[in-house]
């Protein structure tokens, strides 16, 4: 296990203002709030770290696969009317992150990033029906080998205030390949064809990398 490259510098931020935090306390002559301070600091330091942990994954490749691009609980399964890219009906399967679970973004297949666009946006807690369209948020489109085209969206939360993306049109990105992170709460929308076989359900825990959440047609 490591720690992100994203997360060096809010690490760095927090263990300074806790240690300043506990330098004011030590002036107190209470040892008992210099303990509580400590072992509050501490415990709030472990909780940012762990965020930031980007573990190594094992992406089993296959061109008929759509796997997680994160870790989270799956939301929502659903047929939706698309209307940024495909302007047609796709099924939505949306994947929510809380703070404790890990927010590297995966890529769920392989082949050439067609589309990519930012969109500012409000900060919506992420399982708001009006998160997708509303919130900060990205929007890629990867063209697979088999010609079939799969979006995903990552999607800021009410504590979310960056979306990082690794990504550009044109680029070619491979199945399980790293492509954005998202700080703190979080969600990532995937939009497969209606006729793509989905493999989870609603409730569903999913790693990122590794767990299919559905089966293109042949």
């Amino acid at each position: 296990m490591t720690i992100h490259r994203e997360g060096y510098r809010s690490l760095l931020v927090t263990l300074a203002v806790l240690l300043t935090v506990n330098l004011l306390a030590y002036g107190s002559a209470n040892r008992t709030i210099n303990w509580w301070v400590l072992a509050a600091s501490t415990l709030f330091f472990l909780l940012i770290l762990q965020f930031f942990r980007s573990p190594r994954r094992a992406t089993v490749l296959d061109n008929k696969h759509v796997i997680a691009p994160a870790d989270g609980k799956v939301v929502v399964i659903e047929e939706v009317l698309e209307e940024e890219y495909f302007h047609a009906y796709r099924r939505q399967i949306s994947i929510f992150m809380s703070p404790v679970n890990v927010h590297v973004n995966w890529s769920p297949v392989e082949g050439v990033v067609q589309y990519f666009k930012y969109h500012a946006g409000k900060y919506l807690v992420a399982w708001h029906p009006k998160s997708s369209t509303e919130n900060e948020r990205t929007t890629i489109v990867v063209k697979a080998r088999n010609d079939v085209e799969i979006l995903f969206r990552q999607i800021a939360g009410a504590m979310a205030k960056r979306i990082v993306w690794y990504v550009k049109e044109g680029q070619p990105l491979q199945q399980g390949a790293e492509f954005g992170f998202i700080k703190f709460g979080s969600r990532v929308d995937v939009f497969v064809p209606l006729d793509a076989d989905v493999r989870v359900r609603i409730g569903d825990k999913t790693v990122g990398g590794q767990t299919v959440i559905a089966e293109l047609s042949e």
